[in-house]
């Protein structure tokens, strides 16, 4: 099914990407953040900039429940799966809703990954639109399949987007950072904060508190609360976290920030090649270990089903067991790991040939089941 797939497709993918040494594969950029952060507006932005560069991206929509998308998305999740559809089979509210479709979802994104490699000496950027609610995509077992899928591909990075107008206040400003240092662990993943609304309000009183801890101390004196003996001590915590973190001010509405967006890009690409692309690598032997071992498995129960035919009962039929024993196990060990080009070609006959064989073998199997049961019946009856 489609779910097997998913998991052997970033392998194939994965070596397209290094074979192109990371010239011709595209970036993704999963654009994650809070209710009402600007997500949509700034990949909207995005768009528009790349389009007016002459570098069209490759855009992803991941929202099921968007009403109405303000950019030519080539692959919407609406398309595939119907998002109140899905709230009245399962009988569920809108947060399961979404959850449910993007567990759907995730069981095709084999064909995504296909779809991207196909359009990647097209495409420099793939720009992937998330739900809504955030913790839909970071927290579920869709979001990290189709994370792990993307990454273990293609150069990928996430970017953080913030509402920098609700963020004045100290404390909301650092449960704000607390979720994006959640999802840089979580993701494992270069990370870009893009502080989003600079047009409403300057992000720089947001960098100077990153940048300077005293400067973020006073602003705490001024709220006298509880919280703020805990934001406190959690800005200690995070003083570590902001050093490396990489920040960038934008307007989705005035499209500013844009040049400085992407210079923030193409230096997390080069820490993604460093530091990240090797762990991913890893990742993709031991998935391809953990396959090849499974293969393995599958073909000695294969055989071991098959059973030894006896020479006496069948010449014929030891010579037929033999041929199909090789046949299968060439099946399953190509299987899955055949080039996209190679597999197209080879499916129809693959699957011939499988047919063949298990006819080939069906009749000496069978007969050979009757005699073992006979035996047993023999045995049985003589206790």
């Amino acid at each position: 099914g489609s779910v097997s797939t998913l998991g052997s497709e970033p392998i194939n993918g994965g070596r397209m990407a290094a074979a192109g040494a990371g010239v011709s594969s595209p970036v993704c950029i999963l654009v994650l953040g809070m209710a009402g952060s600007g997500k949509t507006a700034l990949v909207q932005r995005l768009t528009a900039y790349l389009h007016s560069k002459n570098s069209p991206p490759y855009v992803i929509n991941l929202d099921p429940a968007v009403h109405e998308l303000p950019f030519p998305a080539n692959i919407d999740i609406r398309d595939t799966v119907k998002y109140k559809e899905v709230m009245k089979q399962y009988g569920l509210g809108p947060n399961g809703g979404i959850v449910t479709s993007l567990n759907l979802f995730a069981t095709r994104f084999d064909q995504v990954m296909k779809f991207i490699e196909k359009r990647q000496n097209a495409s420099q950027y793939v720009l992937i639109d998330t739900p809504g609610q955030i913790e839909v995509f970071t927290w579920s077992a869709s979001g990290t399949i189709i994370t792990e899928a993307l990454a273990s591909s293609f150069p990928c990075l996430v970017v953080y987007v913030m509402d920098t107008s609700r963020s004045t206040s100290p404390v909301t400003f650092m449960s704000n950072m607390l979720y994006a240092c959640s999802i840089l662990y979580k993701t494992k993943l270069p990370f870009i904060v893009a502080m989003n609304k600079t047009d409403i309000i300057d992000h720089s009183f947001a960098v100077e508190w990153m940048q300077d801890f005293e400067v973020f101390q006073d602003a705490l004196n001024q709220e006298a609360s509880y919280a703020s003996n805990l934001t406190r001590s959690m800005s200690l915590v995070l003083d570590e976290f902001y050093s490396s973190l990489k920040v960038v001010g934008v307007s989705a509405v005035q499209g500013t920030g844009m040049e400085e967006f992407f210079e923030q890009v193409s230096s997390a690409v080069d820490e993604y090649e460093r530091e990240y692309r090797p762990e991913y690598e890893r990742l993709r032997e031991k998935m391809e270990r953990a396959e090849s071992q499974r293969q393995r498995e599958q073909l000695e129960r294969l055989q071991k089903d098959m059973g030894p035919v006896p020479m006496e009962n069948s010449p014929a039929g030891s010579g037929s067991t033999a041929e199909s024993e090789s046949g299968p196990s060439a099946l399953i060990l190509t299987r899955g790991t055949l080039e996209e080009e190679d597999e197209t070609v080879e499916s129809d006959t693959d699957d011939v040939d499988h047919q063949v064989t298990e006819e080939s073998h069906e009749e000496p199997a069978f007969r050979n089941f009757l005699q073992e049961a006979k035996q047993r019946y023999v045995a049985k009856s003589s206790h």
